[in-house]
């Protein structure tokens, strides 16, 4: 068994696959498999992962949708630790070992940390992120609502089996959800050391204000009427 499982969630991203495989190669932690979890990708995907990462495993799911991609892919992981990001993120260099830090604290079944813009962009849009994926992820870890991003997300694989992974009839706020049902298993930690950039395609394409409101409103929805919106345009 290996220490880390790296599943990404793969649908058309031959653009982004290969920069996220070779941010995985430069870890400092070298304890990993990495299987990408394709929704059956119509473009290069697939060839590019094969030839970016050597060893890397590939589960091909007909079906669309994260959750059931990330779930299938979880039952052929070997890792002790299942670490999620997107197919547009890259992952700095000592990211997993932090990660693996982090779980050698009693009682924590997952982590998760910083998320920044992968490309040049606003300052407006750099804050946006910023108040997303740390002040508003830690305020509700610290209330005990963890809401907890799949772009940069750890899960104890055995608490990940156990409360049956991600709810796959949730189109969107599945990672949400997911951390909401491990906070009753154990503990949830912020590491500010572990960092990942991802895309801000969505973010230009939609714009910031659209952007925050659209997921603040989600995550008021989920947490009042256990509901999630399902109208995530794709953006690939």
């Amino acid at each position: 068994m290996v220490r880390f499982s790296i599943i990404i969630p793969t649908y058309n991203e031959e653009k982004y696959i290969k920069k996220t495989l070779e941010s995985i190669k430069k870890q400092d932690y070298k304890d990993v498999e990495v299987i990408v979890a394709d929704s059956n990708s119509k473009d290069k995907t697939l060839a590019i992962a094969r030839k970016a990462y050597k060893g890397v495993k590939i589960h091909v799911e007909k079906r669309r949708g994260v959750p059931l991609a990330c779930n299938k892919s979880a039952k052929i992981a070997k890792g002790d630790i299942l670490l999620f990001i997107d197919a547009d993120t890259s992952i700095t260099g000592t990211l997993l070992k932090a990660y693996d830090d982090a779980f050698k604290e009693s009682g924590v079944v997952a982590a998760t940390g910083p998320i920044v813009p992968l490309e040049k962009t606003s300052k407006k849009i750099s804050m946006g992120f910023k108040v997303i994926s740390v002040y508003l992820v830690k305020f509700f870890i610290k209330i005990g609502q963890p809401s907890t991003i799949s772009s940069n997300l750890a899960i104890s694989r055995k608490a990940y089996l156990k409360i049956g992974g991600f709810d796959e009839s949730l189109a969107t706020f599945y990672d949400w959800d997911i951390s909401n049902r491990l906070s009753k298993t154990g503990k949830i930690v912020f590491v500010n050391s572990a960092i990942a950039k991802t895309s801000v395609r969505r973010v230009e394409k939609w714009g910031m204000f659209k952007y925050f409101t659209y997921h603040l409103g989600n995550n008021i929805r989920y947490h009042l009427y256990h509901t999630a919106k399902n109208d995530y345009e794709p953006i690939r």
